[in-house]
């Protein structure tokens, strides 16, 4: 016991260290012109190309290079183009122009963003490069110092990261990556940092809020995801296998908008379902940590148990791509995040039933419609959800210009994308009065009541100024005036 104290207590000393001397240097880096910066970026992402090999080989363990090269890499260095592009303008403090209310003579109005300070980011294990990557590129353009948290086993591409942004040019102490250890996450979350940026479950979200709430700490929430897919009437069905089996094979399942709940019309069902077992018989066995297989055998048992048909098991240590077929909505399967190689076909009658289902489940971070395009994009105005793809799945959101982020249990706020760069600042408005005007500071008078009733009927009444003024004259009742 006394041992486990003065580890919490080391761990607790060495955050708030790295914190000061991080709040300490931040304010140099946010002097620094807004061109300076992203200059630094922009060699930064010249060195992600020179070492795109090396990045992908520190995730040899998880998934082959190639993988990590597609959906690491190249969105991470995309992501740092877009910033170069427009950071500086989306930065730039904004003079308001027009729509000046009459009663605001002389007033000069500019909304300005500015750093939030020091910026946590707490990492995931699915994606450890490329999301927490860019949430740093974000916050360092935005002119924050940032310390970032791997999930276990995952500490080595950040390391790598920060090694190029540190050859880049980025100045000592603005970034830092801390250790895998959940000490150290606990410890940080309580630390008083600006900011925290959190990418992983609504269990942990929940856990990081309780640990924010007596500071205050604004968070930015990217969480856990059930991702529905609804299939149209005249949807092609080959398309849509081969879009399912993709998501099931990507990163062994262990996608937040991975495919989960897949809402077809009844009549369209069983061709579906032969055509995606079609796809998935040559995907390879998914290594999944036994905690999740636990939790995924245990859901399963309960679909079978209640009507649904599982046309495959986990294995002792690997789970094969899982289709269940009859799933009904109500069913924990359709209700939980498994991070896993498992989806679930539930036929419906109609687009209004498979939007009443799909109500049913508590996260909101993505969906999938297949179909006509007018009709998919009618159903994608409808669709609760953070990011929603038309005739295609999970590559769409990458695209550096979105931003991303959930609903209900999925989390709040935006990560990435114009959105997710003003998330990494804090909001201040200046207000120039010029001239010598300013009526109010002399004292209301009660008979001045008048006056400034005929002037709100004359800028918001329906009727015009000119029969406004002369029923005022004729001492006409002013109410008329919004008759």
């Amino acid at each position: 016991m006394g041992s486990d104290a003065a580890v919490l207590r080391d761990t607790n000393e060495l955050v708030v260290e790295t914190l000061r001397q991080a709040r300490r240097l931040r304010p140099s880096w946010s002097e620094r012109p807004i061109k300076d910066r992203l200059r630094i970026i922009r060699r930064a992402r010249h060195l992600i190309a020179r070492d795109c090999e090396d990045l992908a080989a520190t995730l040899l363990h998880r998934r082959p290079a190639v993988e990590t090269l597609v959906t690491e890499v190249l969105p991470l260095a995309d992501a740092a183009r877009f910033l170069e592009r427009n950071a500086a303008a989306l930065l730039a403090p904004r003079t308001l122009r027009g729509g000046r209310p009459l009663w605001l003579p002389g007033v000069r109005a500019e909304v300005r963003r500015e750093p939030l300070g020091v910026v946590l980011i707490l990492s995931p294990s699915n994606y450890p490069l490329f999301l927490p990557g860019a949430h740093i590129l974000q916050a360092l353009t935005a002119g924050n110092a940032v310390c970032a948290k791997p999930a276990p086993g995952c500490a080595e591409p950040l390391r790598r990261f920060a090694a190029l942004l540190a050859e880049a040019g980025l100045p000592d102490g603005l970034l830092t990556v801390l250790d895998e250890s959940t000490e150290t996450a606990a410890a940080a979350t309580r630390a008083g940092f600006d900011k925290i940026v959190l990418t992983g479950s609504a269990r942990t979200g929940r856990l990081v809020l309780q640990a924010a709430a007596p500071r205050l700490t604004p968070t930015t929430m990217e969480l856990s995801g059930n991702d529905a897919v609804f299939v149209l009437p005249g949807a092609d069905l080959d398309l849509v296998a081969s879009c399912l089996a993709y998501g099931l094979r990507l990163n062994g399942g262990a996608t937040c908008i991975a495919p989960r709940r897949v809402f077809v019309p009844g009549t369209l069902a069983p061709a579906l379902e032969q055509a995606l077992l079609s796809r998935i018989g040559g995907i390879s066995p998914a290594a999944v940590p036994e905690r999740i297989r636990n939790q995924l055998q245990a859901l399963l048992q309960e679909a079978a148990a209640a009507g649904a048909r599982v046309l495959a098991w986990p294995a002792a240590d690997r789970v094969p791509p899982i289709v269940v077929a009859d799933a009904q909505a109500d069913m924990r399967l359709l209700r939980e995040d498994v991070f896993a190689p498992v989806l679930a076909i539930i036929a419906v009658p109609d687009t209004e039933h498979a939007l009443d289902a799909a109500s049913a489940c508590p996260y909101a971070l993505g969906a999938s419609i297949f179909g006509p395009p007018a009709d998919a994009y009618q159903l994608a105005t409808r669709v609760n959800a953070g990011s929603i793809v038309i005739n295609d799945l999970i590559v769409p959101t990458a695209d550096p210009r979105l931003p991303f982020g959930g609903r209900g249990e999925s989390g709040f706020g935006v990560t990435r994308g114009a959105e997710g760069l003003l998330e990494m600042t804090a909001l201040k408005t200046i207000s120039t009065r010029r001239g010598r005007f300013r009526p109010h500071l002399a004292a209301l008078r009660p008979q001045e009541a008048s006056r400034y009733a005929l002037l709100i009927r004359l800028l918001h009444g329906r009727r015009s100024f000119r029969s406004l003024w002369a029923a005022n004259r004729d001492g006409s009742p002013h109410r008329r005036s919004i008759s």
